[in-house]
């Protein structure tokens, strides 16, 4: 199935920008009367016939699919940018194709990088979302300081509700991720199968490390805010392989 993007939609039309619309007529040489689908990045997806194939192609939607490649839980990734970049670019195409909802760049006191492309992240994470037939485009937050986000997610706030857990390499008792999670699920008991709402979903959310690891006190910290201290194996991951296996795992575990 291909997929096209749009952020133009109207009631019953919508328009593809010069780089979608270059796509589909000069790439796969689309013309006027053909049916494409396309995502809204929120989640839906419109069938939608051409009515002008053009550098803007002008669409009329012939019908709507909501929660298109959804998945019955929102996960958010705050997770450490890499020294080289490319491996952070790699977690966040393999993040959005196992289902991420949001991704925190979060800079911490042993970072070596501090800065992302965010218009660079922004595209993979659309190309990965396509790619992966999903009708929802990560949400990239702005970059933060490790401490700016864990107190952000703080049992005060609104926003620290769900599961929070860090993973880090100190030697304290921990559960793994899978535990965690299963734990969490039996909140829900019965009711978490008919789970149909965006604000019904469980909330998970996952702090990754840079290559130095957490500072003593960014853990404490952590804890301190309702961070659930966790491992993610016997292996030593590096950061983005790491943060892919803690989304494998959210991914399993809610039996998707």
């Amino acid at each position: 199935m291909e997929l096209f993007y749009s952020q133009e939609i109207t009631d019953g039309s919508c328009f593809l920008d010069e780089q979608e619309s270059r796509h589909c007529v000069k790439v796969l040489r689309h013309r006027t009367g053909d049916i494409i689908n396309v995502i809204d990045g929120e989640g839906s997806l419109l069938e939608c016939r051409i009515v002008e194939a053009s550098k803007r192609v002008n669409l009329e939607i012939i019908s709507t699919t909501p929660d298109f490649g959804s998945h019955n839980y929102h996960l958010k990734m705050a997770v450490c940018p890499t020294k080289n970049i490319d491996r952070y670019e790699w977690f966040l195409e393999k993040a959005t194709e196992i289902g991420v909802d949001v991704v925190v760049p979060v800079i911490g006191e042993h970072s070596e990088r501090k800065v992302i492309n965010a218009e660079r992240c922004g595209r993979i994470l659309l190309s990965a979302a396509k790619q992966s037939l999903k009708g929802a485009v990560p949400n990239l937050a702005e970059c933060c300081s490790v401490k700016e986000f864990i107190l952000s997610q703080g049992v005060e706030n609104l926003s620290g509700s769900g599961l929070k857990l860090i993973a880090y390499c100190g030697e304290a008792t921990k559960m793994s991720v899978q535990e965690s999670v299963a734990n969490y699920m039996k909140c829900f008991g019965s009711n978490f199968s008919s789970l149909d709402g965006e604000d019904c979903k469980p909330e998970v959310t996952i702090l990754i490390g840079p290559e130095g690891d957490f500072s003593p006190g960014e853990v404490e910290l952590a804890i301190e805010n309702g961070f659930i201290p966790v491992h993610l194996g016997a292996s030593r991951l590096r950061t983005e392989t790491a943060a892919v296996v803690a989304c494998s795992w959210v991914y399993s575990n809610f039996g998707i």
